[in-house]
């Protein structure tokens, strides 16, 4: 069976943890990932993975002195992403709540980005604010926390964490299109 078929399979089946039924464009991940300064990055955060689509993407782009830290719940995601074979990547199956603890575990204290693809209108409002408010606290200062949803609703909690340091885009070369707000630690 085809990547994709899989990936549409899990997605219909788990819907409430993978809020779509298409992995992401190359486009998006492009849009998404256009804050990263990845020569001088030590360690991106990724939430809500899938099946690995901007995983992919980002580990194309860094330099050896930077790590992957990926979090996903769903189980044949993070089995999938096990597969990927990449000496910079870790994959955790563990609730994006607890990235300042796995982090700390790791020997990191701060992140330089955060790459969210978590569809955050569908989890329940007192989870996505620990993670946005946890994910806010990981973050270096000057580093980005980027997320894209398919609706506008999360614009103004992440103002509300991020102050005026949130700009908005958007991708048309997705299916379906989506939004991608880009929100600055200043």
């Amino acid at each position: 069976m085809s990547r994709k078929f899989n990936f549409f399979k899990e997605a219909l089946k788990n819907y409430k943890t993978s809020g779509t039924v298409t992995p992401s464009s190359r486009f998006l991940a492009n849009e998404l990932l256009e804050p990263v300064n990845f020569s001088d990055t030590k360690l991106i955060v990724e939430l809500g993975p899938g099946n690995g689509a901007i995983t992919k993407h980002i580990l194309k782009k860094i330099k050896p002195n930077t790590h992957l830290v990926c979090f996903e719940i769903n189980d044949s995601f993070y089995k999938e992403l096990q597969k990927i074979a990449h000496p910079q990547l870790t994959v955790l199956n563990v609730s994006a709540e607890d990235i300042e603890e796995e982090i700390h575990k790791l020997g990191f204290k701060q992140a330089d980005y955060v790459v969210s693809s978590l569809p955050l209108t569908i989890i329940p409002k007192e989870i996505s604010s620990t993670i946005l408010k946890a994910s806010y606290k990981i973050l270096k200062q000057k580093g980005y926390f980027t997320q894209f949803q398919y609706s506008l609703s999360y614009y103004g909690k992440l103002k509300e964490i991020f102050g005026n340091n949130v700009s908005l885009s958007f991708e048309l070369l997705n299916f379906p299109p989506a939004f991608i707000y880009k929100c600055a630690k200043k």
